[in-house]
């Protein structure tokens, strides 16, 4: 009796040992995130979380990046573009499950500088000199070919007359948040990223907005991949909530949909 009580003591353990990152897994979600997401949607994931139990692991980096690891079979239930065009990009790989897509939420691109900059409050307009206003030093922003931040600030530039002077001077980052980096270490003497990015960022300053009309509409969608688990839908869900709204508003982003309750 004791060597079967013995075998299935053995056999139960194992049991659970096998099961045991199954069960784990299904209790995690793996977003794939723009990189200027990440204070924000931290928070947001932490409350979903607190009120879930469900866990997460997100991988923050240029939406260009997400999408193409994406593509090449990276394991991803969630993926949140900084633009249209890289989630269109996935959509048409077939990679995400398109019903699930919402364009959530807003943003603005900025010119800042180090904190401690002599530059104040410049005029972002039809004409303005930014290759002056940088002298010999570097602009930082993300790569204009593929970063959405820097396409945007490409295409602002352009409008506005003041791309091919200042093209020379642009130091193309990775992501927006390394342009961010740069800008604050004092690496780049302007950089051009979103507003949400300068305000968790203690080593930059504001020193001009970029009009909403001299670039695209910044849109952040959201969907689940093909291959998300069942909870996924949930989260998705959370995303689009009163909570979620009020976490990301507070971050400087703008909420496109009417938040369910």
């Amino acid at each position: 009796m004791i060597r079967i009580a013995g075998l299935v003591a053995a056999f139960v353990a194992l049991a659970n040992a096998s099961l045991s990152p199954a069960a784990a897994e299904d209790k995690t979600i793996t977003v794939f995130a723009a990189a200027s997401m990440k204070n924000a949607l931290d928070e947001v994931d932490a409350a979903y979380t607190a009120r879930t139990g469900v866990k997460f692991s997100v991988s923050y980096a240029a939406s260009s990046v997400l999408a193409r690891q994406i593509e090449q079979g990276a394991p991803a239930d969630v993926f949140v573009s900084a633009d249209t065009d890289w989630m269109d990009y996935a959509t048409a790989k077939k990679t995400i499950n398109e019903p699930s897509r919402v364009n959530l939420l807003g943003n603005s691109i900025v010119l800042i500088a180090p904190k401690d900059s002599e530059i104040n409050n410049v005029t972002i307009a039809q004409g303005f000199d930014l290759a002056k206003l940088a002298g010999d030093g570097k602009i930082a922003t993300g790569d204009v070919k593929s970063v959405p931040a820097g396409k945007y600030a490409k295409a602002a530039l352009e409008k506005l007359g003041a791309w091919q002077a200042a093209e020379p001077k642009f130091a193309m980052a990775e992501s927006v948040r390394a342009a961010l980096t740069l800008v604050a270490r004092g690496e780049a003497k302007l950089g051009i990223v979103y507003a949400t990015d300068a305000k968790v960022e203690p080593g930059v300053k504001i020193v001009g907005t970029f009009p909403a009309d001299s670039h695209p509409a910044i849109i952040y969608p959201v969907a689940a991949t093909t291959t998300a688990k069942g909870e996924t839908m949930d989260y998705l869900a959370f995303l689009r909530s009163s909570a979620a709204k009020t976490i990301l508003e507070k971050y400087g982003f703008r909420f496109l949909i009417s938040p369910t309750t």
